[in-house]
């Protein structure tokens, strides 16, 4: 299981100006590299005009994280990496941040372009909303009519949510737990219908 760590809450977008140059740092959760991808071709498709979508990318954290990054054109090694390093230094997973840069007709060089895009990055992340991502189950639960409200307000006090319940010869409800809420939901169900009820995790992959 993976200790919960913090991602970006909502995508956010910041505005810095550099000689001109308009550096609009876009972050967004991400979950995938194929997200992280999708997500770079939505700011392309949005500022299809701009000189530059300079991007990094962290899926993931700890011990099993994917990168990704790219200059985007510009010199080699003055954009794409330090808005990595920044990246890295943040504790952050499940992100991306696209610097989108409109050109203002002064070369900043090597050094002014390591900054400009560094200090966008910056920006971007100390305004950022964060919250702490918490590997979750799906559960499966069979029961009896009888015992559907009890039930249902045990889901609602180990803080489940309920994504589906079917109603044939018996109740059938799917919900969706945090890892630390599942053992005590289930001694509780099997306290409550007296052994007659067993939730079984769906989605396990330990």
């Amino acid at each position: 299981m993976t200790d919960p760590y913090r991602i970006p809450a909502e995508v956010h977008r910041i505005e810095t100006e550099v000689a001109r140059s308009r550096f609009i740092a876009t972050v967004a959760p991400v979950g995938t590299v194929e997200e992280a991808k999708a997500f770079l071709a939505q700011i392309r498709a949005e500022m299809p005009d701009a000189s530059h979508h300079v991007y990094a990318f962290r899926v993931g954290h700890g011990q099993t994280v994917t990168e990704g990054m790219s200059d985007d054109g510009e010199p080699s090694g003055t954009s794409g990496p330090p808005v990595l390093a920044i990246l890295r230094g943040s504790g952050l997973g499940d992100i991306i941040v696209v610097v989108t840069r409109y050109f203002g007709g002064t070369k900043l060089g090597t050094g002014g372009l390591v900054r400009a895009y560094s200090e966008a990055t910056h920006t971007a992340l100390n305004s950022l909303k964060t919250e702490e991502k918490i590997e979750k189950r799906l559960l499966g639960i069979d029961m009896p009519y009888s015992l559907y409200q009890p039930i249902k307000k045990l889901v609602e006090e180990h803080n489940g949510v309920i994504e589906d319940e079917t109603f044939t010869a018996d109740v059938a409800i799917m919900a969706m737990f945090a890892v630390p809420d599942i053992e005590p939901f289930v001694l509780a169900v099997r306290d409550a219908s007296a052994g007659q009820v067993e939730p079984i995790v769906l989605d396990d992959d330990e």
